[in-house]
């Protein structure tokens, strides 16, 4: 072993020693030899017990761990912290910015366990409040964060937006240039909506190939380079792999259409169609006999069957969107004021009604309401819907959902609210069949309107906890209770690969940006993107209903 690992190993000792708040001069010594075995001019390992003791402030015990490092390839009293520690936890400690003493803030009064909660908290303004933090650690965080979630190559399909549009602007401007207006599109996931990008698929069509091939490294927004015969490819400031692929332009919208689907569904309609040249796309799937199928709905399911029935499903516009559920306010941990909220709604997005969801009182590291606040937040809602009118705040409550599956309020107190979403945040480590029974009980209770964020997922940074999709919809259909698309672009969660069987059990699904701030409203984009890759229409949508609908719905529902 090497003495920078040796080091390394020493300097992960005694972080965690302080972050588990032990003796500060022994965690002292352990750093100090750290550092000492880094700059030692010879390697350690070539030295026995009596001699690697005699190294200058090292010492008898601070020896004996070395030694036990170099005889086993780990230390006792290393594994045994380690078990007591979260893993997540441990990766923390690889963030620049925060040491171990921050780190136990997060855990212990946060109770954040994993980079991919951290992330979460900076993005709902949860840093701020807590102690040795402020706005600018908790902005350092979050991109010390996205830094290392783009080295594995995998984006947020909310990350890659803003990029997507200002390279297609560009390369539009760009194009101007070129006689017989050249055609460009992105394909590929992208254009599929997927949640998860590894590459940004472009396709351009032109009648003078040669040239622009020849002019393509005068693009100054980005370095194109030749990866093979008429594609090229270049990368991103941060990461993101942009693969450019030239046709001649009367083949455009068949090599748009086939870089757009996956294999399944372009096989079967070009068997049905043949190979052109086409016009545009709806002209591939006139000749093929189909309705026209929307770019996220070409995934290979059934939608070639529901296209030769003309039974493709309407899918929901965000003109459709009447309303907004699910969001927080400063009651608890939100940014922004609970009017704030409203006005934003009201006159900015120009809706019919807020759900505001505060945490409940379980939530203690989200300022959680306890029975007196609730009261207390009621009576402000009141007030505003009063003034505010025909405009109407909901009052709603994110109800924590116990280990046992109950609700963290009595009857009384959930029975005062207009509706109630139930969700899991805390005791994630379940397996399948607890994780079910504990959705499925909360599911049952008369008063969840809501299940939310159904499987707790974090996209690239924490796995959902395992459940039965199959029987907790089927709870859902049972007991009339709708599943949230959090649109929140680290969950979409309820995954829209289960959309369609929720549909078809007849459930309906709500679009909720779970906004923590009024910028976060916007967040509902992306829900509704995902909400219309799996199939969702206006007339299965919660929040597409009017004022007047869902005021009749909650009361009917209570």
């Amino acid at each position: 072993m090497e003495n920078k690992a040796i080091a390394r190993t020493l300097r992960l000792l005694s972080q965690l020693m302080e972050l588990h708040n032990e003796n500060p001069f022994k965690i002292k010594s352990v750093a100090n030899a750290a550092f000492k075995i880094d700059k030692l001019p010879f390697p350690i390992k070539t030295k026995n017990l009596e001699e690697i003791g005699q190294v200058d402030g090292l010492g008898k015990s601070i020896s004996a761990k070395v030694w036990e490092l170099l005889q086993t390839g780990t230390m006792t009293e290393l594994q045994e912290i380690l078990a007591n520690t979260p893993e997540g936890i441990v990766e923390m400690l690889g963030i620049k910015g925060i040491g171990p003493k921050k780190i136990a803030v997060i855990w212990k009064d946060l109770g954040i366990e994993n980079i991919g909660e951290l992330y979460y908290a900076c993005n709902e303004n949860r840093l701020i409040e807590a102690k040795g933090f402020g706005l600018k650690t908790q902005e350092e965080i979050k991109k010390v964060i996205e830094f290392q979630m783009a080295a594995h190559g995998k984006f947020l399909y909310a990350q890659t937006e803003p990029l997507v549009n200002k390279l297609h602007a560009d390369l539009s401007l760009w194009l101007q240039g070129f006689p017989a207006e050249p055609l460009l599109g992105v394909a590929g996931d992208y254009r599929r909506c997927l949640e998860i990008i590894e590459e940004i698929e472009l396709v351009l069509g032109a009648e003078n190939l040669t040239e622009i091939e020849e002019r393509i490294t005068e693009f100054e927004a980005l370095t194109f380079e030749a990866f093979s015969e008429n594609v090229f490819m270049a990368l991103s400031p941060f990461g993101l792999k942009i693969k450019l692929s030239l046709v001649e332009k009367k083949d455009f919208y068949l090599s748009w259409f086939k870089l757009t689907g996956n294999d399944a569904h372009v096989s079967e309609v070009l068997s049905l169609a043949g190979t052109g040249p086409f016009e545009d796309e709806y002209a591939i799937y006139q000749k093929a006999g189909l309705a026209f199928v929307a770019p996220e709905l070409r995934e290979g399911l059934d939608e070639i069957a529901l296209a030769k029935n003309n039974q493709l499903p309407e899918l929901i516009k965000y003109d459709d969107l009447k309303g907004s559920l699910h969001n927080h306010s400063t009651w608890s941990d939100g940014v922004h004021t609970l009017e704030e909220m409203a006005l934003y709604c009201k006159d900015t997005l120009q809706l019919e009604y807020l759900g505001i969801c505060d945490h409940s009182r379980s939530a203690f590291y989200a300022n959680g309401l306890n029975e007196q606040r609730v009261y207390a937040q009621h009576q402000e809602i009141a007030a505003l819907n009063a003034r505010l009118s025909p405009f109407k705040i909901f009052k709603g409550i994110e109800s924590d959902i116990l280990n046992d599956g109950a609700l963290d309020y009595s009857d009384d107190i959930l029975k005062s609210f207009d509706f109630v979403v139930a969700s899991v945040h805390s005791n994630l480590r379940m397996d399948e069949e607890k994780a079910t029974a504990r959705l499925i009980k909360a599911i049952e209770n008369p008063y969840t309107t809501i299940l939310g964020h159904p499987t707790g997922r974090l996209l690239l940074s924490r796995k959902g906890y395992p459940i039965d999709y199959a029987k907790v919809i089927d709870a859902c259909a049972a007991n009339k209770v709708v599943i949230e698309i959090n649109a929140n672009p680290l969950r979409l969660d309820l995954d829209w690969r289960w959309h369609r069987y929720a549909l078809e059990k007849g459930v309906l699904l709500s679009i909720n940006p779970d906004a923590h701030r009024t910028e976060g409203f916007h967040d509902t984009r992306f829900g509704l993107l995902i909400g219309r890759k799996g199939g969702l229409t206006a007339a299965q949508c919660l929040n597409a209903m009017s004022v007047q609908q869902i005021t009749e719905y909650f009361a009917n529902k209570k």
